[in-house]
């Protein structure tokens, strides 16, 4: 279909694969879309643009893309316990491709209809390849998760496994290399790179639960750094706890393990603390998480343990324009 002008390419690729959605009252296809907001709900916003070379490498599979793009967004509106409604794209491409269009529109729209969420509008033109998504969720009224709310005592917990998705970017890059016999675990660390769960039903479940939550996408320390500024408080973290795919420790030494699930970006995982009254209620909730430590009263300090010893540890998460980037 040579020749797609920026209406065609938005109707052809993307108007057909939007979600319905009986609160979507106008969607793509006019100046704006017009959508009804649910009575006695919030509204969750989030925005995250990606730019080829900074967040994914040049050549990136399309498909894998269109979901990890809706993946990270999600993971905002996973990181608050909202239920996503709709959310729109901005669609940056030095070239019109059909095949890679095809495929991105696909991979955006598998994820989409997992969690129901709408395509309501956007724009495309012509630039350097990046993807903006914004996200719009709904919360009950004082249920959203926020990251102001820990509180002394709390336990802290992480979901799933940490480090995986910093280890197969590092094999992308050729910084590490799988020996014969590994190609099990070399996908499976691939897998949880280019296409991240984001964890939306974990996060519902913590309403009333958590007092406070985060996803991590610049690394475990950098984002649990994020709470305890937000809640003027600290935190003791066990090295031991730290939840650490076997996949991953089957191709690093513990050491290089440990700094990937602490420093490491793009897991998109929930961080979130949970108050010691409210344990047995955690218990019932669906899920895999791991207590990794608790909050202290030391406002941003945070004191690493192992084997019930103080270590000190040297690292960051990933950071937009530092000067090392």
């Amino acid at each position: 279909m040579p020749g797609l002008s920026e209406f065609s390419l938005i109707k052809y690729y993307f108007e057909k694969i939007s979600t319905p959605r009986s609160d979507v009252l106008l969607g793509i296809g006019d100046d704006c879309a017009i959508v009804q907001a649910e009575i006695n709900q919030q509204i969750a916003i989030s925005v995250d643009t990606l730019v080829e070379g900074i967040h994914f490498l040049p050549n990136a599979d399309p498909e894998s893309l269109g979901h990890k793009s809706l993946a990270v967004s999600l993971s905002d509106l996973a990181a608050m316990g909202a239920k996503p409604a709709w959310f729109t794209l901005a669609l940056t491409l030095p070239e019109v491709k059909e095949p890679w269009l095809a495929a991105f529109a696909e991979g955006l729209a598998t994820l989409a209809k997992q969690h129901q969420i709408a395509l309501i509008g956007g724009d495309t033109t012509r630039g350097p390849l990046s993807i903006t998504i914004q996200v719009n969720g709904f919360v009950e009224p004082e249920q959203a998760l926020r990251r102001d709310g820990a509180c002394l005592g709390d336990n802290i917990y992480v979901s799933d496994t940490v480090g995986d998705a910093g280890a197969g970017l590092k094999l992308k890059q050729n910084q590490l290399k799988v020996q014969q016999g590994k190609q099990q675990q070399e996908a499976f660390l691939q897998q949880r790179l280019d296409k991240p769960t984001p964890k939306i039903e974990l996060g519902r479940a913590l309403h009333g639960i958590a007092n406070s939550a985060i996803d991590i996408s610049d690394g475990l320390a950098a984002d649990l750094s994020h709470i305890l500024e937000k809640s003027h408080v600290g935190a003791n973290i066990e090295l031991e706890a730290l939840p650490i795919s076997s996949a991953l420790t089957d191709i690093v030494s513990k050491e290089q393990a440990e700094q990937l699930a602490l420093y490491a970006g793009d897991d998109y995982e929930l961080c979130f603390t949970v108050p010691l009254e409210k344990q047995d209620e955690l218990k019932k909730v669906k899920g895999i998480y791991t207590k990794i430590g608790t909050i202290t009263n030391e406002p941003r300090k945070v004191v690493f343990y192992r084997d019930g010893q103080k270590v000190e540890l040297t690292g960051k998460g990933y950071e937009h324009f530092s000067v090392e980037d």
